[in-house]
């Protein structure tokens, strides 16, 4: 499979594209990322007092409340930043390169069928006996003005670093998909790997977030501009965080909610596959969207 805007998209990163360099510039992303979130949590601590830290923490560990969600989404802003800052400082080029030309447009094009699709599907989900309702839907639309942009804070911090900086500074000395489209991906899943919260359908879930990174990276290397795996993840999120979500995790806004046993991967098994077959419509309807 060839990707003719590939090369356009990746071509700022090309003249700083050493391997010690994107080695060092992923690993000041990530202290970067740290310090503004450990140090945050520290300021709290400082000016607030131990106890409120600890509701803060406990609060953010679940993310059960609108509160606790709003805040794990804004801890995301810092990653955004560092990516934005090494791109710029590091590898000296525009951090708006990370985009590639045309991304608000596409972006433009691709969401608003994917939106679509997303509330088309929620009324399936009442078929569901594990199903129960959550968040009321006043509370949520009171909160939307704050969450609606800390959740696109949070999927445009990762798409820039991972369907961005990572897939360009890779792309522009390797153009085999292997690395530039899986060596992204993988990390993207492992870090959505969590056997503590999951168990036995940890794996899966991580894998299924890998598989997510891969498409997006198609998206993004077929248009070469980040606008639809922007679109692509924000309609996947929206859905997952605002209209049906899982029991215990992120869930703090989630009109309603799955409760099921993430430990159990027989219960598990069904909402995965579901959760492939869907993403990979969404993907679809994306490309096809592109094509027009």
């Amino acid at each position: 499979m060839t990707y003719p805007n590939l090369a356009p998209f990746v071509a700022p990163a090309a003249p700083r594209s050493e391997i010690w360099r994107s080695l060092i510039g992923l690993a000041l992303i990530v202290a970067f990322y740290l310090g503004a979130l450990f140090g945050g949590l520290g300021l709290v601590g400082l000016v607030a007092g131990k106890l409120e830290l600890a509701v803060v923490m406990a609060a953010m560990a679940r993310a059960g409340t609108p509160e606790g969600l709003s805040m794990v989404l804004a801890t995301f802003a810092p990653l955004a930043l560092g990516t934005l800052l090494v791109t710029r400082v590091l590898h000296r080029r525009p951090a708006a390169s990370l985009l590639g030309q045309g991304a608000g447009r596409d972006f433009a094009r691709v969401f608003p069928p994917l939106l679509g699709l997303t509330l088309l599907m929620v009324p399936f989900s009442f078929l569901d006996p594990h199903l129960g309702k959550s968040t009321p839907l006043l509370v949520l639309l009171t909160w939307l003005p704050l969450a609606l942009p800390l959740l696109f804070v949070q999927i445009a911090s990762e798409e820039l670093l991972f369907r961005g900086y990572l897939l360009q500074q890779i792309a522009a000395r390797w153009r085999h998909p292997a690395l530039w489209m899986v060596l992204p991906a993988a990390i993207f899943g492992a870090l959505h790997y969590s056997p503590g919260e999951n168990g036995p359908s940890a794996i899966f879930l991580g894998l299924w977030a890998m598989g997510f990174g891969i498409l997006a990276a198609d998206l993004t290397a077929r248009t070469g501009n980040l606008g639809p795996a922007l679109a692509f993840h924000f309609a996947n999120n929206l859905s997952a965080m605002f209209l049906v979500g899982l029991y215990g995790q992120l869930d703090g806004l989630s009109l309603y909610t799955l409760v099921v046993n993430s430990h159990d991967l027989g219960q598990m098994a069904p909402y995965l596959a579901l959760d492939s077959v869907s993403m990979l419509v969404f993907w679809l309807a994306a490309r096809l969207r592109l094509r027009r």
